[in-house]
């Protein structure tokens, strides 16, 4: 298939449009490089520099690009505290731009569209795992952000016969060996962690230890990147069969911030100092997925469930490049 990756030289989108050409599709890849890496984008992709709040490019795109199958929607503002302090620039631009491609896309004839949501549709869960069951009630104005644009999806499927599926992920993480995460600002904890190995950092901050869990941490859902980026090929490829669905993805299992620490020492070798902050506010003790549905409906399971695996991936990336895609400009 011909396959429109918004967001692709960014963390998850790069890798994403790595494994669909590794799977054989063909990539377009738009980005304006808000957060994006030229760097990050596979060199057999073709690449639009472009913005999704402006009009006249998306139409750009798909009149010089005819025949796309479908579009997988990484593009986004998704830091979460930053929504809490600047609920406009979500709740606003996060909606208009992808109700801007979501238009022209369907003008254009593609019916088949992938959405990266998010598990902030979760805010305070009711049990964990969490399926796709639980009521959605968002945590932030982030996770609303993307439960808007899971509506206008199903209103574009009712009215228009678009086919889409929205991938609802807890924690990414992780790597390749070309491609792994370079944010500024980074807030995941395994970069963070992985900083003070490399001395880039002192210390790294727990925030709170007195949760009701194993060990007073807070347990998060770590999904590899690849898996999750395999995970919205198999949804891609299965929409003409299936029809529009919701997959909430993770590993199934959790992982305390304090097993995220240690475990980053094992695999560094760095003795990684910590100190005990306060709780954030709005933090849940436990967010871990349910991925029994996309288990069961397109057979997916996580190559690299294990947390060992998921950190060791991330710490090849960053040793081999420490200052991220400005280490190796050439290394894609």
């Amino acid at each position: 298939m011909k396959i429109v990756v918004t967001g692709g030289a960014g963390y998850i989108g790069s890798i994403a449009t790595a494994e669909l050409i590794q799977a054989g599709h063909d990539v377009i890849v738009f980005d304006n490089l808000y957060q994006g890496h030229r760097h990050a984008v596979h060199p057999n992709a073709t690449f639009i520099e472009g913005d999704l709040s402006q009009k006249e490019d998306l139409a750009r795109l798909f009149t010089e690009h005819s025949g796309i199958d479908g579009i997988m929607h990484f593009a986004s503002y998704t830091l979460v505290g930053e929504s809490m302090k600047q609920p406009m620039k979500y709740l606003r631009e996060n909606l208009v731009n992808a109700t801007n491609l979501i238009e022209q896309a369907v003008a254009s004839g593609v019916n088949r569209f992938i959405l990266s949501s998010t598990a902030n549709l979760f805010g305070n869960p009711r049990r964990n795992p969490i399926d796709e069951e639980e009521p959605i009630e968002p945590g932030a104005p982030y996770g609303d952000s993307k439960f808007f644009i899971e509506r206008v999806l199903h209103w574009y499927a009712q009215i228009y016969g678009l086919k889409y599926a929205c991938m609802r992920y807890f924690n990414a993480a992780g790597g390749t060996p070309q491609r792994g995460e370079d944010h500024d600002p980074e807030t995941h904890l395994i970069p963070l962690v992985l900083q003070v190995a490399l001395e880039q950092r002192e210390q790294i901050t727990v925030f709170g230890n007195d949760y009701a869990t194993r060990d007073g941490t807070c347990v998060r859902d770590y999904i590899h990147v690849v898996d999750l980026a395999q995970a919205h090929i198999l949804a891609m490829e299965a929409l003409e069969d299936l029809g529009s669905r919701a997959y909430n993805l993770g590993n199934g299992d959790g992982f305390t911030v304090l097993e995220v620490i240690e475990t980053a020492r094992q695999v560094t070798g760095h003795p990684i100092p910590t100190t005990i902050g306060s709780r954030r506010p709005g933090d849940p003790a436990t967010l871990v997925a349910s991925s029994q549905r996309i288990r069961q409906e397109l057979g997916w399971k996580p190559r690299y469930a294990g947390l060992h695996d998921i950190i060791g991936s991330a710490w090849e990336w960053h040793r081999n490049h420490p200052h991220g895609y400005h280490s190796h400009a050439s290394d894609v």
